[in-house]
């Protein structure tokens, strides 16, 4: 009989442990689904008023300074919303734009950087030519035309670019199928301005 109750008890444990995990996986995907919604609301107040700063929700620590589309037109591609900064809190909800790069509309080099295995999942897959598109706050596109990569390890310093140059570079870990995140290797894309 004892033996009976302790078997009860752990598969109630176990079956509650598992709906807890579950639950939790659901909050996580709901959040994320939330702000996506509300990170574009916040980009077309943006556009609507032709400034930056409009936060997704009050109490954001980023905001919506971009549009990235990776395809021809606005319905073809992967679109993104690109928020200010690379730490960690913009990185969890979209690609985030390097503060030591131009801002989207302005002459020279744009950084954007991105989690390869969320936002910029694929990135590796681009085709020399294939154009990319960056809408800025007044609401104008700028195109870009992907040119080529490179690898570049953190460790060495910051990498060497021309930041004068009108282009798009888009960062991100490499290698693109590496198990472990976190280490010194970033992919570099390079897309030029048309």
């Amino acid at each position: 009989m004892r033996l009976s109750s302790m078997g009860l008890l752990l598969s109630f444990t176990l079956f509650a442990a598992g709906i807890w995990q579950l639950a939790s996986g659901l909050v996580i995907y709901t959040k994320a689904e939330l702000a996506q919604i509300w990170i574009e609301d916040a980009w077309e107040l943006s556009l609507q008023s032709g400034k930056l700063g409009h936060k997704p929700w009050f109490w954001a620590d980023t905001w919506p300074v971009a549009k990235l589309d990776f395809g021809a037109s606005p319905d073809a591609g992967k679109i993104f919303y690109v928020l200010a900064g690379s730490a960690g809190n913009s990185l969890a909800f979209g690609p985030g734009h390097l503060a030591a790069s131009v801002l989207p509309g302005e002459r020279g080099s744009l950084m954007i950087a991105a989690h390869r295995d969320t936002h910029f999942r694929g990135l590796d897959q681009l085709e020399l030519g294939q154009p990319i598109r960056v809408q800025s706050v007044s609401g104008q596109w700028a195109r870009y035309r992907y040119r080529d990569h490179q690898i570049w390890d953190s460790r060495q310093g910051p990498p060497l670019l021309d930041l004068e140059v009108d282009q798009l570079l888009l960062v991100t870990c490499y290698p693109f199928d590496e198990l472990v995140a976190g280490g010194p290797l970033r992919w570099i894309g390079r897309a030029v301005k048309e």
